[in-house]
């Protein structure tokens, strides 16, 4: 059971182009944001999607593969863990931030062309 332990499985479209940094020491990294939605039916019977944004990071290998291959739309499917972490922003104020970190990632579909 330890392998299901934070573990988050997502499938959805990427809002913007990846960003991607080079760290030095052949280190890359890959910052993505992935929407999934939802339909259903409210009360009144009307159709109603929800939304809903992560924050996705990428390290080295799978960070190579996106900067190739993964553009704004795209649709991918991901494992990987989750992950807060604590920051200052530019004024000093204390910020926490949740992102998945990708342990595996599987392009969907075909891609967008330039």
């Amino acid at each position: 059971m330890n392998n299901l332990r934070n573990r988050v499985l997502l499938i959805g479209n990427l809002g913007a182009d990846p960003i991607i940094k080079s760290l030095g020491n052949n280190k890359m990294l890959a910052k993505l944001s992935l929407a999934t939605s939802y339909s259903y039916k409210d009360s009144n019977g009307k159709k109603t999607t929800n939304t809903q944004w992560h924050n996705l990071i990428a390290w080295d290998h799978h960070a190579r593969l996106i900067e190739q291959f993964v553009k704004k739309g795209n649709e991918i499917a991901i494992e990987g863990k989750l992950t807060h972490r604590k920051y200052e922003d530019k004024e000093g104020v204390s910020r926490v931030i949740t992102e998945i970190v990708i342990n595996e990632l599987m392009m969907l579909g075909a891609r967008k062309s330039e």
